[in-house]
């Protein structure tokens, strides 16, 4: 089966991105197909490289990054989302005027078609979060 993800949720503040990330993981090593995982709203959070949590907890954008670098992962954070919450790769960052980018690897920005796009051509959309 082919799934799309939608991840609405931060990384810290609800349970939803770990488990988009358990299902994503556990979807992939049963050999199933993941088109698209798309971050949306809070769940933008997900793609800053700028987080740093404790030593003895998870770090959820790490997890993020290795799944996708194992698995050719597409990893899409919602420019529009992002740009409302301070996340920026380095082309929106020269656009902006902005003198960081804070995108983490194994991530890109795009538009709200990738998450349509990821919709049409999945068998499942699944949504973790509001």
């Amino acid at each position: 089966m082919k799934f799309g993800i939608l991840v609405n949720e931060g990384p810290y503040q609800h349970q939803a991105s770990d488990s988009a990330y358990q299902f994503t993981k556990a979807a992939l090593e049963k050999g199933h197909e993941v088109f698209r995982v798309f971050f949306y709203h809070d769940g933008v959070n997900n793609g800053t490289r700028l987080a740093t949590p404790p030593q003895d907890d998870r770090n959820i954008t790490v997890r993020w990054a290795e799944l996708s670098d194992k698995y050719n992962l597409d990893l899409v954070i919602c420019i529009a989302a992002a740009q409302r919450r301070g996340i920026v790769d380095e082309e929106e960052m020269k656009r902006q005027g902005k003198d960081a980018s804070n995108l983490a690897p194994g991530f890109r920005i795009s538009g709200l078609g990738q998450l349509i796009e990821a919709g049409i051509q999945s068998d499942r959309l699944i949504v973790f979060g509001d």
